[in-house]
């Protein structure tokens, strides 16, 4: 493998990691509350119909970035976590209704 192609790996794999529809619907619910709590969200609890979307605009509702490297990373998963969230939307809305919305407890 070439240099190029360890980067681009790399990078998909950060962004996997940090894809909200990864982090609520395919992972247990106190994955995705840690997630939104370590990045100090004013979200109080996320719906899991659309939760990859929800999960992002939670995170651009937090307090201030220092670094400022986490609202570019939100606003680019935003249009992945769209598509994902409409292919898994079945799932999402059995789930919804048998359990609710994603609680973040403080």
């Amino acid at each position: 493998m070439t240099i190029r192609t360890l980067a681009v790996l790399g990078i998909v794999s950060l962004a996997a990691s940090g894809c909200g529809t990864l982090n609520t619907v395919f992972r247990e619910d106190i994955a995705a509350t840690r997630e939104l709590r370590k990045q100090k969200t004013y979200c109080e609890a996320i719906p899991r119909i659309y939760s990859g979307l929800a999960f992002d605009f939670c995170l651009l509702h937090a307090t201030p970035d220092p670094t400022g490297v986490l609202i570019p990373l939100a606003l680019a998963d935003i249009a992945a976590s769209g598509v994902l969230d409409t292919m898994v939307l079945p799932y999402t809305v059995y789930r919804q209704i048998e359990d609710g919305n994603i609680r973040i407890y403080r």
